[in-house]
């Protein structure tokens, strides 16, 4: 099966939003770098790799930790991800795929 040429969209993501591009997406919309509403749907890679260099160089101004950031964005940063998380749960994401690997 070919790798599609474009991504699907956040809201349909095969991780509930939890894949390592809705991550990047989330931490796009912390930081303000795109709006809220955006699901980047259609968009092609070489955008979200653009916008993860964004996203990169945002969480590198704070230590790459979310304890690290300012806390109005560290509120905006739960809130966005716990909402994120509960759906992702909702649609049957748990998690375990992202420890798989360790020891």
């Amino acid at each position: 099966m070919a790798k599609p040429e474009k991504y699907v969209g956040i809201d349909n993501d095969v991780d509930g939003k939890m894949s390592s591009i809705g991550k990047i997406i989330l931490d796009a919309k912390v930081f303000g770098l795109i709006e809220d509403s955006e699901t980047c749907e259609g968009w092609n890679y070489a955008g979200i790799d653009a916008l993860l260099d964004k996203v990169t160089t945002e969480w590198d101004k704070y230590g790459c930790i979310a304890s690290g950031l300012p806390e109005e964005l560290f509120k905006r940063h739960q809130e966005i991800y716990n909402k994120a998380i509960e759906e992702a749960k909702a649609a049957g994401w748990s998690g375990e795929n992202e420890t798989d690997n360790e020891p």
